[in-house]
């Protein structure tokens, strides 16, 4: 019964010892020299969990207002006029949006096990002696991803040329009003990796 104590007593060290590497699970364990109808046994459980849950929130907005407006040209009350002539009105705007958004390696943990890393023997065992070593890993691995993603392009442009009036002359020139454009490009590219 003596020999009995110290076995489980070992055993229990040696689990222990197993567990407190963490990632790996290995545990080892030997039974030997055991007594005449003794029963013995290394029972290691070995448990694994990990729980990585990650929270994406990201939000963009782009606000783009633009206002262009050209003078006014007159030519008025002369014997000749000349020519009236306003300028052109021109907008442009271009926006290029990049997201990249990955969890691919957000856990840096491993929850692999090797079975053939455990270790154990039995030696030199007592008759009519009952002797076992039992190995139990369990890993769980949960990962949940939450992402939120919002892209927000606004755009608000107003181009006016000005006014070109040639009036009240004995001669007049001519006159042109100048062109009105607005252009805008805008380009979102989502990336997102789980």
């Amino acid at each position: 019964m003596t020999i009995t104590k110290l076995v489980r007593y070992g055993a229990i060290a040696v689990a222990s010892l197993g567990l407190a590497g963490g990632v790996a699970m290995a545990s080892s364990g030997t039974l030997s020299n055991t007594g005449p109808h003794s029963n013995n046994k290394i029972d290691f459980k070995n448990k694994m969990s990990t729980n990585v849950t990650n929270n994406n929130t990201v939000g963009v907005t782009n606000n783009n207002v633009q206002k262009a407006t050209s003078g006014d040209a007159k030519v008025d009350n002369n014997t000749t006029g000349g020519s009236a002539t306003s300028g052109d009105a021109t907008l442009e705007n271009d926006t290029n949006t990049s997201l990249t958004l990955s969890n691919g390696s957000s856990c840096g943990c491993s929850t692999s096990s090797d079975p053939s890393a455990d270790d154990a023997s039995i030696d030199t065992t007592g008759p009519n002696s009952w002797n076992s070593v039992v190995f139990q890993n369990t890993n769980t691995s949960t990962v949940s991803n939450y992402n939120n993603v919002s892209v927000n392009n606004q755009n608000n442009q107003s181009a006016k040329s000005g006014k070109a009036s040639v009036s009240g002359n004995t001669t007049g020139g001519d006159a042109t009003s100048g062109a009105a454009s607005a252009s805008n490009s805008t380009t979102t590219t989502l990336d997102i990796s789980n």
